[in-house]
Parts: structure tokens; C-alpha cells; sequence
């Protein structure tokens, strides 16, 4: 599903409020080379219906730097994500103010949920941002950034780090880096889904 409007606006203190538990569509087609997906929605991202929205959040720029696009896309273009064969969802749909107002039960059951829908759209590659909400979803505390080992719903599964800017265990020329391995062993299998690498 494309977001209408491509027009960038700031949300009001009342819009931020009004955001609480809203749901920011889902960006995906079948068989995209990459999912990637977010732990939930914040209060901002939520108010402008646009993935990863915040200023500050380094998904965007991280994506460029990357080599996904062509040049640094404003969240208010999330839909052409879909022409380069990328989409964006979430483990958790319902917006919060902080990733932390998120239970393990709540973040185990919209693992559930995603899985199905990994299923039904049979990306390449679900690429979780963030992971310790990968560590609760797949059970594996050990997980780290990079490729798994398990397939989840049928695709392959890459770790990165999650790209606000609150994370500063990760400053941008390293997510950048990350991004691009992604890039290049995403599309170096796309295609050839659910076989080992």
C-alpha cells in the first residue's frame, strides 16, 4: 500500500498526542528484495503516516549511503521504495512514544503476525532494524547484526542496527557499511529465495 500525499509536513503537539496507538501503513509488494522492519511506529512517524519520519532517524540516510537509492529520499517518499524493490513494515502495528512501552508478549505475538505476512509476500530478505526486538521475535538471545542462520517465514533474515538516533553504538558511516552488505548479498540472491546461501 502507497502513502497518498508526498507533501512533507510537521506535526502539532495535538497531532503528536492524537498519535498514540495509530498504525502507519505497511510499504510491500510480493516478492521484494528486502522487508525491512521496524520495532513499532513512534508518536511522530505515526502523525505523518510515514515510516521512520523523526528527524534525526538515520533509516533514510542509512539507506542512500547504502546504496538502496539514488539519492536521499524524505520519508514523505516512502512509496517509491517500492520501484527499487523495497518495502517497510513493522513487528509491533500500534504507535508509541518509546520503543520501551512495548511488551515482550506484544512484540512475540506481532512476530507471529509478521511472520505470516513474510509468508504471503515472500521478500528475499526481512530485514529486522534492531535486535533485541529479533532476539525476543526469534527466540535467539544470541543474535547479532549480520545474516542468521534461521529463515523467517520461508525468507532470509538479516539483522542491522536500529537506526535512531538514539543509538549511538552506531554512528552513521557504520550503518552505512551495514546497509550496504545487505545491499550487495540481498541482491546477490534475490530470486533464489529461501536457499542457503
Amino acid at each position: 500500500m502507497k502513502p497518498k500525499s508526498s507533501t512533507p509536513w510537521k506535526p502539532t503537539k495535538a497531532d503528536l498526542l492524537a498519535a498514540h496507538d495509530k498504525r502507519v501503513p505497511d510499504i510491500v509488494a510480493k516478492d521484494l528484495m528486502v522487508l525491512f522492519v521496524g520495532i513499532n511506529p513512534g508518536l511522530y512517524t505515526a502523525a505523518i503516516g510515514r515510516h521512520f519520519g523523526r528527524p534525526g532517524n538515520r533509516f533514510w540516510p542509512a539507506l542512500h549511503n547504502g546504496g538502496f537509492t539514488p539519492r536521499l529520499f524524505s520519508p514523505f517518499e516512502s512509496g517509491l521504495l517500492l520501484d527499487l524493490q523495497l518495502g517497510i513494515t513493522n513487528v509491533v502495528s500500534r504507535a508509541t512514544a518509546r520503543a520501551d512501552e512495548l511488551t515482550s508478549d506484544e512484540i512475540r505475538a506481532g512476530g507471529k503476525s509478521l511472520e505470516r505476512k513474510v509468508k504471503r509476500w515472500s521478500p528475499t530478505v526481512v530485514a529486522f532494524l534492531g535486535i533485541g526486538p529479533y532476539r525476543v521475535v526469534s527466540g535467539n538471545k544470541d543474535a547479532g547484526v549480520g545474516l542468521q542462520d534461521e529463515l523467517f517465514g520461508g525468507s532470509h533474515v538479516w539483522v542491522l542496527p536500529n537506526p535512531s538516533g538514539l543509538n549511538a553504538h552506531y554512528q552513521p558511516p557504520a550503518l552505512a557499511k551495514l546497509f550496504k552488505e545487505l545491499r550487495l548479498w540481498a541482491a546477490a540472491h534475490h530470486g533464489r529465495r529461501g536457499t542457503k546461501p
